[in-house]
Parts: C-alpha cells; structure tokens; sequence
C-alpha cells in the first residue's frame, strides 16, 4: 500500500473515532465480497481529464478495502452529457463527475455554482465561496430538492476559445458561429454580436470540421489538443496576459450523487467520500494544468496562433456582463441568494472587482 493510501486510511480512522461508540471500529475496513459499487460517469471525452478521472476511480477500492468502488465511464459512454442527471435521478448511473454549468436547466441557481463572465476569477476565490461563505451548503439544499447530493466542487482550468478565423477586439465576435455551454456564457456572446449554439462537448469537433460552427469555446489546451481541436481551426483567442478567459476564467466540475446511493453509504463512508472529492479536485486541476503547460508547444508547432483581447475589451465587456448577472439572479430566488453572497465578495476589499458605479441603478430580488 502506498504512503498516501497509508496516510488516507489513518485519516478515515480518525474519522470514525469521532462518531459515536458503536460506529468506532471504521466500516472502512469492511471486507470486499461487502462492498459497494458505483457507476459514475464524467463528462470529459479523453485526454488528460478522462485518464486523471479513471486513475482517481481505480483507487477507490484499495483506500476502503473493498467497500466502496468505482466503475468509470467516460463521455457518452452511458448517457449523453446533458442526459447525466436524469441518469443519476432514475438509478442509471449512481454519481457522475458533470460541468456544473449543466445543472442550470434543472437548478437555475447552478449558473452561479461556476464560473460566469467576469465574475469569480481563480480557483480559490470559488473556494472560500464554497467552504468559507456558505455556498456548499446552498449547493446541497437545491441539490437535495431534485432527489440528488452535491458532495462538492472539483476545479478544471480557464476555458478557451478556438476559432478558424482571428480574433483580435470583440468587436471580432459579431457575426461569429460560436458553439456555447448556453445560459449566461451565450446570452453575453450574443449581446456582442455572435451567433451563439449550444453543444455537448462530443459534438464540438465535428462541427468545427463540418463548418457548422466558425469558433468553439470549450475547457483548456491539454484537453483540446487531445481532441484534436488544432487539424480544425488555426487560432486560440484569450484574454489579456494573466486573464486567460473572460467569460469562464475557473471551469468548475462536481461530484454529484444519487440521494439512495449516498444514503446507502456508512457515515465514515460519506466522509472518506467528501475528503476524496477534495483531494480529487486539487489533484484534478494540478494535472490538467501540467498538461497544458506541454500543450501549448504542441499547438505553435501545428501553427496555431494565440490572439489576445485588451484591456479596453474587458472593460467594455464587463459593462454588457453586469447588467445580465442581475437578470440571471432575479429570475429565481435562490440564484439571487447565491450571487449576493459573490456580489458582496467581488466588491470586498479582498477583491474589488466590481464598483458601486457599475452596479448603479440595478437591484436584486431577495
């Protein structure tokens, strides 16, 4: 057994001694003919992404000695990706690893749950809105509504944008074929003029190839080269140095599970389940990073070129953003909830994202 897997099952001792007398001895030690498997199923198509993915599953059941494991399936493998919480809810699948962002056609607030134009900009600042603010807790109240438990946020990279034509200014985006993850993300695109189309990640490439589309915005380089996104379009559009995205600048993920299958589940089990998805996230967004920082040689020597928008678009940006945060926020009560606690955030002093002057005249729905 591994150092980390050794550090990990002392973890899940100690968790057990914290529960009551009779739950002491941890049913973490259980032996395999008990066990309990589940099927899960991300939304990654291949690359670094579904092999970090599977690599995680498979050491599910060494860490519990049998009594939990994970049976991975990529992209489509099961259920097409906007198909995954329907799956989830009818017992098809017992958890899946989605894009938060396709929650929002079941739980409006989920836009919030995940990065939105300009808003959040880094992985950490979701963090303290998570685990410091009160959002994991708002995440698994929704969640629990639709029969269903948010364990908890995995963290991806920037998304960027791949295009067969340069884009230089925004004003380059008007007139533009552009696939979108849909909701805020397109409705801002569409205000600047594109032509905004919503596609599940396994569908970009052909479209692209077709001349369905002129641009596709999906995750980060690592995972787009291995998709092949580079035979099909000559240019990477980002923002300014430092801000490799305006519209999706932390691309969220999540683990989340079917309420009987995580009832199903011991208390310590639950724990070891929520420290796993942690641990999966950090380590998650650390190798996709690695890979992308090895992608992006692979991109100059196919002869993509990198364009970059100003700080004049940001600026110019931001002003069509700000006004639609609100509308997305007053259109359900819970997703105002959650973008006030972001709003009260962005404008801190820890931050100072957003001024007063920008807001001006605009008002939530509380």
């Amino acid at each position: 057994m591994t150092n980390q897997n050794v550090s990990r099952r002392k973890a899940l001792a100690g968790i057990a001694g914290l529960g009551a007398a009779g739950l002491a001895a941890p049913h973490v030690a259980s032996a395999a003919s008990h066990g309990t498997n589940w099927k899960i199923q991300t939304s990654h198509t291949g690359g670094i992404g579904l092999q970090t993915f599977k690599n995680w599953c498979a050491t599910i059941t060494e860490k519990t000695d049998g009594e939990l494991s994970f049976t991975p399936f990529g992209a489509n493998d099961v259920v097409g990706d906007f198909q995954l919480y329907d799956a989830v809810k009818n017992g098809v699948l017992d958890a899946v690893n989605p894009f938060t962002i396709y929650a929002q056609g079941i739980i409006p607030a989920a836009t919030f749950l995940t990065s939105y134009p300009l808003g959040l900009r880094n992985p950490h600042e979701f963090d303290v809105f998570y685990f410091g603010l009160g959002g994991l807790d708002i995440a698994r109240e929704l969640y629990a509504a639709q029969g269903m438990v948010f364990v908890g946020p995995v963290h991806h990279g920037p998304n960027i944008i791949h295009s067969k034509v340069p884009i230089r200014s925004i004003d380059d985006f008007r007139g533009l074929k552009m696939r979108m993850p849909g909701g805020m993300v397109a409705e801002v695109f569409s205000e600047i003029g594109a032509e905004t189309t919503v596609l599940p990640g396994s569908e970009i490439f052909p479209a692209l190839e077709k001349g369905t589309i002129d641009a596709a915005d999906y995750v980060g380089p690592a995972v787009n080269y291995s998709l092949g996104f580079s035979q099909v379009t000559k240019y990477i559009s980002m923002g300014p140095p430092g801000f490799m995205s305006l519209y999706q600048p932390v691309d969220i993920m999540d683990i989340t599970v079917g309420q009987p299958s995580w009832d199903a589940l011991s208390p310590q089990m639950k724990q070891f389940v929520e420290m796993e998805t942690q641990w999966y996230s950090a380590h998650h967004h650390a190798e996709i990073q690695k890979a992308d920082q090895e992608a992006w040689a692979k991109f100059e020597a196919d002869g993509t070129e990198v364009t970059r928008l100003t700080q004049d678009d940001v600026e110019l940006m931001t002003e069509v953003a700000v006004p639609i945060w609100f509308d997305y926020a007053n259109r359900d009560k819970d997703a105002a909830r959650v973008f006030k606690i972001q709003l009260d955030y962005m404008m801190s002093g820890s931050l100072g994202y957003v001024t007063p002057e920008q807001i001006e005249g605009l008002t939530l729905d509380l």
